[in-house]
């Protein structure tokens, strides 16, 4: 990856970050004051990178102006950054920035097994922070001249082609690389360049690949993304990724060229710099962490356990130009089960496709906010599943076969997502974010991810994560503590045993505060809600029921610290996964009572809803 213009992040105080986003540009200006690091204003404004402005460093500097304006200060020079700072206090140490404008980068990956070394490349590709159109394998079912001929439709940004361990069977992953080529692909920006491809595959084939793909394709070889089969090595793909992003995609994008000579560090694909910092966090205190970002047409998920990194992308799970396809997949049915008073379909179905062709608009009522947070939990369930499925240990390593042998292999392959271990659950997007209330934020997380055992909660406030995720890369002390300090909304913790069984005691929480002990007991089927406040922590007595288990063991208790937030300490016992029919009769007093519990709508529980 293109290092740091020589940097030393002991000598920067001040910090100009933009997000250039499909539709607006988010600036924010971070300085040390008072021994940290710590937002002081942000600022927002159009992206112009399509007509008729078709120059992104338009928004660029519209966004840096209106921080100007608020933070009474000089940054700009005509239309360039000040870098250094002046003696007169104007200009920043340090300007960095990510994009996702033009659609972000869009690539294909094309591997030998589909549940093999496909899926390795469609992880490193992820994990850079790629929406990845399809994955080709050898096994997909599709005939070669279905595969060229959508790789021709797709006309992706890059393409990464891996397959084999180093000195094994060559036969397979030279017939992709002819398919490639016999493809002819054409770049989605510009014509006057070829399309980037990155080999990492069986470096036995690299001779045989660069002869298909040298002459048609702007070919990079890099190490093989699956040495061995037991072993993967995705870091060399994912620099790579970076590196063509920056000098062919973001190259040919308008303005972008004036852009890259104005950042200290390379730009970052968006998703790629939301999951640097959520890899950050987690470096930096062991912790397991989830994040997700709901948007309007896509749901990201980002997970780090055991260290070991995954994204996930679901295209067609948003919240306004997606919001019918999350109906199709959830079904009428699970949408049905979370909207607390009765509705009829047709009615249900008016109101998400009144969202869909009108994708800006807000709730107006209470009963448009329920709806919609019914189907918020469903996109974030369905992009969780998807998610769990792709973060799995690796396939087909129980055994030593040849290649040949590993295409009707499923593998071990289970997921690495276990909920028990998880200490961090993040959300961000417009339906979390901006919640009206934080306590409904938390209900949405809690309701559609279902984590066990105690688990901390928060939402990033303002969508900074990705100005962060790239400062993480020269300066990971000041992104950390900006994302802790003025990025994260704690909205407290949860406790949830597995194992609750219908009509029984769950748990006892005895929490040690000042003066004498409280004792909490929680039956199956119930929420409850216990004060604790942001910045506070309690040191709590965890005791599970015969038979539930908080990470210990069956009925045994855990002594651990509690974290406060601005919503509480959420008693889960309903018990995973969560038991809940759309044509229960007393489906809506028990979604009501949950609601009441979170304290989520205090307006509904006055006058009757529906």
């Amino acid at each position: 990856m293109t290092e740091p213009r020589n940097l030393d992040p002991s000598r920067i105080r001040s910090i100009l970050a933009t997000d250039c986003g499909s539709t607006t540009t988010k600036a924010i200006f971070i300085e040390a004051r008072d021994g940290e690091f710590r937002l002081i204003v942000r600022g927002e404004a159009p992206t112009t990178v399509e007509a008729p402005f078709e120059d992104v460093t338009k928004g660029v500097l519209n966004a840096i102006e209106e921080v100007e304006e608020l933070a009474d200060r000089k940054f700009l020079e005509g239309d360039r950054i000040i870098t250094p700072p002046r003696d007169d206090g104007s200009g920043v140490d340090l300007y960095v920035s990510t994009s996702s404008a033009g659609g972000g980068l869009q690539m294909v990956v094309a591997g030998v097994v589909k549940t093999m070394t496909a899926e390795s490349a469609e992880r490193a590709a992820l994990g850079a922070g790629a929406i990845v159109m399809d994955a080709l394998a050898s096994n997909d079912g599709r005939r070669p001249h279905e595969q060229i001929r959508r790789i021709r439709h797709l006309r992706p940004d890059m393409i990464l082609l891996s397959g084999g361990i180093d000195g094994g069977a060559e036969e397979h992953v030279v017939r992709l690389a002819e398919i490639i080529s016999a493809a002819d692909p054409r770049p989605r920006l510009g014509s006057s360049y070829q399309l980037p491809v990155i080999y990492a595959g069986n470096n036995k084939a690299t001779e045989h690949v660069t002869k298909s793909l040298g002459d048609k394709t702007d070919l990079a070889v890099v190490d093989n993304l699956r040495p061995v089969m037991e072993r993967e090595n995705l870091g060399p793909a994912r620099d790579k990724i970076h590196d063509l992003f920056m000098e062919h995609v973001m190259a040919q994008a308008p303005g972008y060229k004036k852009l890259m000579e104005w950042v200290g560090v390379p730009i970052m694909p968006t998703p790629g710099a939301v999951g640097n910092i959520i890899q950050t966090i987690a470096k930096q205190h062991g912790l397991d962490v989830i994040g997700v970002d709901i948007g309007g047409a896509t749901t990201d998920v980002f997970s780090v356990f055991d260290e070991t990194f995954n994204r996930t992308v679901s295209a067609n799970l948003g919240m306004s130009y997606s919001i019918s396809n999350v109906l199709t997949e959830a079904g009428i049915d699970n949408v049905m089960r979370w909207v607390p008073f009765t509705m009829g379909e047709k009615s249900l179905r008016n109101r998400i496709r009144n969202k869909m062709i009108r994708p800006t608009t807000i709730p107006h009522s209470l009963e448009e906010l329920m709806v919609e947070q019914a189907l918020a939990r469903e996109a974030l369930r369905l992009a969780f599943d998807q998610h769990k499925e792709m973060a799995v240990g690796l396939r087909g390593v129980q055994k030593e076969r040849t290649v040949s042998d590993t295409f009707e292999q499923t593998g071990s392959g289970d997921t690495i997502v276990d909920m028990m271990s998880l200490d961090l659950l993040i959300g961000s997007g417009g339906v979390l974010s901006h919640a009206p209330r934080r306590h409904q934020a938390a209900m949405l997380l809690i309701d559609a991810f279902l984590p066990e055992g105690v688990t901390r909660l928060g939402v990033d406030s303002i969508f900074m994560m990705p100005q962060l995720g790239v400062l993480a890369e020269v300066h990971p002390e000041a992104a950390t503590e900006v994302f802790e300090k003025d990025c994260l909304i704690w909205l407290g913790s949860c406790v949830a045993p597995r194992g609750v069984r219908p009509d029984k005691p769950v748990l006892t929480a005895e929490l040690r505060r000042a003066g004498a002990p409280e004792v909490h007991e929680l039956r199956a089927g119930e929420v409850k809600l216990v004060p604790l406040a942001l910045g506070e922590t309690v040191e709590a007595r965890l005791t599970p029921a015969k038979g539930c288990d908080l990470g210990a063991g069956p009925g045994r208790s855990i002594q651990q610290d509690i974290h406060g937030g601005v919503v509480g300490l959420v008693l889960d016992g309903r018990g995973r996964p969560l038991q809940l029919d759309s044509s229960d009769a007393n489906r809506v007093d028990v979604i009501r009572r949950w609601a009441a519990a979170y304290k989520a709508y205090p307006e509904a529980e006055a006058v009757p809803v529906g």
